[in-house]
């Protein structure tokens, strides 16, 4: 196996602002990557953990949400009091939905449906909770709740709107 490298601490700015023009290029892999070398270097560097989690949920579309929900789930607990925990949550939830949405096939739209539903209560914290003259957590929820109401696929199991949610991603949830 080889042995990585490491960046200096100096170079830090400008290895973040690349790794957020590679999130913007559509290149997850490679923001990935950075974000992890800034963390090796700064492991509490809370811009390269929001871009890292916001990379790996960028991964959805391409790769699927197995690994990369659950890495994303665990640096939400690293982001300290400064950033709003639940608004992250709430992206991360959505972003997973929209990944059911498109892929398809049965049962998508229910699974979209109660991603959806978790994100809007993720948001719905958020504007509780957090900086309530950041309205971020106010345009993710209007975002979801359009979704839904444009795609009719999206909606509440009919037999059981409480039954426990089940894909092969990971464990079982609600």
């Amino acid at each position: 196996m080889l042995t990585l490298k490491s960046i200096t601490a100096e170079a830090v700015p400008a290895a973040l602002a690349k790794a957020q023009q590679y999130r913007l290029l559509n290149e997850p892999n490679d923001a990935e990557s950075i974000c992890l070398d800034i963390l090796a270097v700064m492991p509490d560097h809370q811009e390269a953990l929001k871009t890292l989690l916001l990379a790996l949920t960028d991964k959805f579309a391409q790769f699927g949400v197995s690994p990369s929900f659950e890495q994303a789930r665990e640096i939400v607990g690293k982001l300290d009091t400064s950033h709003c925990k639940a608004y992250y949550s709430g992206i991360i939830f959505e972003r997973r939905a929209k990944f059911h949405l498109r892929k398809g096939g049965p049962g998508a739209g229910t699974a979209a449906y109660q991603w959806l539903v978790k994100a809007m209560d993720a948001f719905d914290l958020a504007m509780k909770e957090c900086d309530t003259k950041n309205q971020d957590a106010v345009l993710r929820w209007n975002s979801c709740a359009r979704l839904m109401n444009s795609h009719p696929e999206v909606h509440a199991d009919e037999n059981d709107k409480q039954e426990m949610l089940l894909d092969p991603f990971d464990t079982p949830h609600w």
